[in-house]
């Protein structure tokens, strides 16, 4: 294998619902040898779930196929760029069907392979009788499964690709395999150098979200031009497993060293032991440098033998909820608008009971506009315009009609003011809620279809340990002088996500010489005691030397989280811009140097 080989990969979409601009601009870019698309969430397995319910043929990511495959499937062939996407859901042979007649009419015959034997439904059980629980929560595993797919890894990917795919499509996996599989193939990595196999998949990990890698979401959100033509990245890797992150010509966005550090850091939990199918990554000592204007290089991951289970992401159905709003304007508007959804859901109890039914199982009332999110750090008390959202959930769908209709009357019944932006009368819907569990990967067979014939794929089994631990950053020793406080996002940039019910904040230094300082200010007790509103449970923080970032971890944060949070953020999008309000005590001549 040539040393001087590079393999250039776009990554085009980041959820199902992307934009479709991702997938022409990466394809007729001329820059890329595979086109990748992560499409998956716990939510999004649900969704696909109750579609197939209602008809057999459906239950996959129908974007991929109906829109970003049909306006490049003709280009994408004349360039020999080869395609590999999770779009198939609960369903990749549908999917794959899909796209073979989306080709047909183009006159097109690409090679389809189906990644397959993610699939846990058959299993659950077997699974509940032996007592499996989830694996946050402790709670026994639900009867009314909806779905349950094993995350699969890379190597069945890079398998259908030997075998001469030319699309790859997959169901349940982690997001990073789509890229760790080509690379894979490309280089021949055998499956024990986890160091590649750990680069790899921080390749993998940096472009699966698209733009977030190319200042989508970016702190400092304000330098980053063009938003609606903003470019989709590319990453060039080496044989070494390092890469540069970049993205096409003449398209917006930005490719700075603090979007991609905002990004490593982005939902890892413990980044000394990111656990994923094929490998254990450890990316504390990751180098994140800046090489040119648009371009920056990425090295130092690690890794070591994956552990001997799968991650199981199952939805199950736990009743139904209605959500509402209303707008209040004028004088006390956040009080008139609280007080407004605690009268709905007072009134309301007090129908359930006199027809008999239960009461609800969840309510809430948030307000937007009035920073009802912050808690006690809220800033807006005198607001003269809310929105007040009031959220209830019930087992009885007609509990939840009652519901619905009783938020209308508050119009001219009680706060003057009150106003709404249209919509009707709000409806009820299935309440999702997400679980995860371990699964002994013994217990599934992976393989992969290409050509009608199915290939039986060998994972190796093996049971990896935890990295040691690395020495916490130098201690900050305050100088004799006086100190002033600021607010974090002097000193850092910040970037936030989920991870079941639990919240994940990266925290980068903007100056590696400032980490100490941070480290001693911003302590787990700290961050605990700011979002004590939100977070229940305990808060760890982890080191990450190579970037100068720390990453912490905030348990029971969102309120069940995905499909069964109340809340406005239920994925914690928004934890890490509110810690960047946090109060710092600083030296004053640090504080001049901003």
């Amino acid at each position: 294998m040539s040393k001087d080989k590079i393999v250039r990969i776009g990554g085009a979409s980041g959820f199902w619902g992307d934009s479709m601009v991702g997938a022409p601009q990466l394809v007729n870019s001329g820059l890329i040898d595979y086109l990748v698309f992560d499409y998956l969430a716990e939510t999004t397995m649900s969704i696909m779930a109750a579609q197939r319910a209602r008809k057999p043929e459906m239950g996959y990511a129908t974007d991929f196929v109906d829109i970003a495959m049909k306006a490049v499937l003709p280009e994408v062939m004349r360039r020999g760029i080869k395609v590999v996407a999770n779009a198939g859901g609960i369903n990749p042979r549908g999917c794959a069907d899909a796209l073979r007649s989306v080709a047909e009419v183009q006159g097109l015959s690409p090679r389809i392979a189906i990644v397959d034997g993610d699939g846990v439904a058959s299993l659950m059980p077997r699974l509940r009788e032996a007592g499996t629980c989830d694996m946050y929560s402790g709670e026994p595993l639900p009867e009314n499964i909806l779905s349950a797919s094993a995350y699969l890894g890379a190597i069945p990917v890079a398998r259908a690709l030997d075998a001469g795919a030319d699309i790859v499509i997959t169901g349940r996996g982690v997001d990073s395999a789509v890229t760790l599989g080509p690379l894979i193939h490309e280089f021949n990595w055998p499956l024990d150098d986890y160091d590649r196999l750990a680069a790899g998949s921080l390749a993998g990990h940096i472009i699966e979200c698209g733009c977030q890698a190319t200042g989508g979401l970016h702190t400092d959100w304000e330098r980053v031009p063009d938003w609606q033509n903003i470019g989709y990245p590319v990453i060039e890797c080496s044989d070494d497993g390092s890469f540069v992150v970049t993205k096409p010509d003449g398209t917006g966005g930005i490719i700075l060293r603090a979007a991609v550090a905002e990004q490593m850091l982005y939902e890892i939990g413990d980044p000394g032991a990111y656990l994923l199918p094929d490998v254990s990554c450890d990316f504390r000592q990751v180098q994140i440098e800046q090489a040119t204007e648009e371009r920056v290089r990425v090295s130092g991951a690690r890794g070591s033998a994956p552990t001997s289970a799968y991650k199981v992401s199952a939805t199950a159905r736990d009743g139904y909820r209605c959500a509402g709003t209303m707008v209040i304007v004028g004088i006390d508007a956040a009080a008139k608008a609280r007080r407004t959804g605690e009268s709905i859901i007072a009134r309301t109890r007090v129908l359930l009971n006199e027809a008999g039914l239960q009461d609800y199982t969840a309510t809430s009332v948030e307000l937007l506009g009035a920073e009802s999110l912050y808690g006690p750090h809220a800033r807006t008390s005198a607001t003269r315009e809310a929105m007040v959202r009031i959220v209830a959930d019930h087992p009885d769908k007609q509990a939840l009609a009652m519901f619905a209709r009783e938020i209308a009357p508050a119009g001219t019944s009680w706060s003057p003011g009150t106003t709404s932006p249209g919509g009707g009368r709000p409806s009820a819907s299935p309440l999702i809620k997400s679980l995860s569990f371990l699964l002994d990967k013994r217990e599934l067979e992976v393989g992969f279809v290409l050509d009608g014939e199915r290939t039986r794929v060998d994972i190796p089994y093996t049971d990896g340990a935890l990295p040691e631990d690395v020495p916490p950053p130098a201690t900050w020793t305050d100088p004799d002088e006086p100190m002033v406080e600021v607010p974090l996002i002097k000193l850092a940039w910040t970037r936030s996500g989920d991870k079941g019910n639990h919240s994940n904040i990266g925290v980068v230094a903007r100056r590696a010489e400032w980490l100490p300082l941070i480290w001693a200010r911003v302590t787990p007790e700290i961050v605990r005691q700011y979002f004590a509103h939100l977070v229940k449970g305990r808060v760890e923080r982890f080191y990450l030397p190579g970037i100068s970032a720390i990453n912490y971890l905030m348990y029971d944060a969102l309120d069940g989280g995905i499909g069964a949070s109340t809340r406005m953020d239920p994925l914690g999008k928004g934890m890490g811009q509110m810690l960047l309000d946090l109060p710092v005590a600083v030296p004053k001549s640090l504080a001049r140097q901003f």
